[in-house]
């Protein structure tokens, strides 16, 4: 059974980088046809897919965050890494990673994506 975990910092200060990390386990992120997306929820508010990374290494960001983030994987860790920069308390949320069969860009229905990590909460605060 694939599993996903999410790990990092729990608490980021304006104006710093957040570097959060998807460990794998159970399937590799190589494996074709696989993609393989950060989401997060903030307090109170809907998911908001934020990009994803393809098992070409392939990247797609959301409009609106495409500017602050970056994906990237290890596949020798079976990791894949969502940096996002210049954060401020607007991102305070949920994060987390999950996977798809078959790209979907800017999906947010949890049904979606067949496998969920737990999540991480991210709090922006000084």
């Amino acid at each position: 059974q694939v599993q996903l975990q999410e790990s990092g910092p729990g608490l980021v200060k304006p104006s710093q980088t957040l570097s959060l990390t998807c460990t794998v386990s159970g399937g590799s992120i190589t494996t074709n046809y696989y993609y393989w997306s950060w989401i997060r929820q903030p307090p109170g508010k809907g998911l908001e897919w934020m990009g994803t990374i393809a098992t070409s290494g392939s990247t797609y960001y959301s409009p609106s965050l495409k500017s602050r983030t970056s994906i990237s994987r290890d596949t020798y860790k079976n990791q894949f890494t969502l940096q996002l920069i210049s954060v401020n308390p607007e991102d305070t949320a949920a994060y987390y990673c999950a996977r798809s069969k078959g790209l979907l860009l800017g999906v947010t229905e949890a049904e979606m994506y067949d496998y969920w990590g737990q999540g991480t909460q991210v709090t922006v605060s000084s």
